[in-house]
């Protein structure tokens, strides 16, 4: 079996720890009959933050997921958030896609890339080219142990105002950024976003509403939603607690291409969908872990 398996099992093992919506919803499902079990689900997309530096980003980062099997596809410019990203897609319909995006550190203030640059400057070379690829337990460690030093919470304050993104990875590193349920797989009632953003709200779910709750592509096929990151009690330099942005939840509903709206729905698949992401929808999303919206959950 491709060691990805064992791999995703970690992510999402910790993650889920992380964000208890995760829970929440799939526990809703399941009263409502929607899905028998969690495994029902099906994951569109996972995504993960870099620090766009030598021996880090993108480039480092994609060996993991290329090593076993995933295609590199798009790559995207997020201007004003100084982002860039990256998606792969996967060497089995079952596999999530990847999304991974950096931050262009070399387009912030001096002040800010010195901040950076005093807990990643010991990084000489890259820690991926160390690993063993196909020891899915040693990835899954990798994935989930600090890089560099627990960072101050006042680093962390400063890095915030320019780029909150820049604070989001400093502190919490490679942990899995989100993951994101196909709607439109889930039965009727509960199968567009609009549907499932109301069964969202009637349990309790905060979503982030930056560009609106719902964001649309240009042309329509491609439609994205997502929680407010929860709140994490985020250990920092010299034992101080402070509760910060962790993770989230996506939800994604891809609409059937119009060269196939004939096909009846049990022989729909994913080739048959909306492909790839946007990025007038990613730039909003990424703000699920913006102040603005986690001061919903204080």
């Amino acid at each position: 079996m491709n060691p990805i398996y064992e791999v995703l099992e970690g992510l999402m093992r910790r993650y889920k720890k992380r964000v208890p919506d995760v829970s929440k919803v799939t526990q809703a499902l399941i009263d409502q009959n929607v899905i028998e079990k969690e495994e029902d689900i099906s994951n569109d997309h996972i995504a993960f933050r870099t620090m766009g530096l030598p021996n880090l980003g993108i480039q480092s980062f994609e060996k993991i997921f290329v090593h076993y099997g995933y295609k590199v596809e798009d790559d995207f410019n997020f201007e004003a958030k100084k982002l860039n990203a990256r998606w792969y897609s996967p060497p089995e319909a079952s596999l999530p896609r990847i999304f991974i995006s950096e931050l262009r550190v070399n387009e912030l203030t001096v002040g800010i890339q010195q901040i950076i640059g005093k807990y990643t400057k010991d990084i000489i070379t890259d820690p991926v080219d160390e690993l063993n690829l196909d020891n899915a337990r040693a990835v899954d460690q990798f994935l989930h142990s600090p890089l560099w030093s627990a960072p101050t919470w006042e680093d962390f304050k400063i890095l915030q105002k320019e780029s909150e993104y820049a604070a989001w990875v400093i502190y919490n590193r490679y942990y899995l950024n989100h993951y994101t349920i196909s709607v439109h797989d889930l039965k009727e009632g509960y199968n567009t976003l609009e549907k499932f953003n109301f069964f969202l709200k009637s349990i309790g779910v905060i979503l982030n509403d930056s560009g609106g709750i719902v964001k649309k592509s240009a042309d329509g096929f491609l439609i994205q939603s997502s929680t407010v990151s929860q709140l994490c009690n985020a250990k920092f330099a010299n034992g101080e607690y402070h509760e910060i942005a962790g993770s989230y939840v996506e939800f994604c509903e891809r609409k059937v291409l119009k060269k196939f709206e004939g096909l009846p729905i049990k022989e729909i698949k994913r080739e048959h969908r909306r492909e790839g992401f946007e990025v007038g929808n990613a730039d909003k999303i990424f703000e699920s872990t913006n102040l603005d919206q986690i001061k919903k959950r204080a």
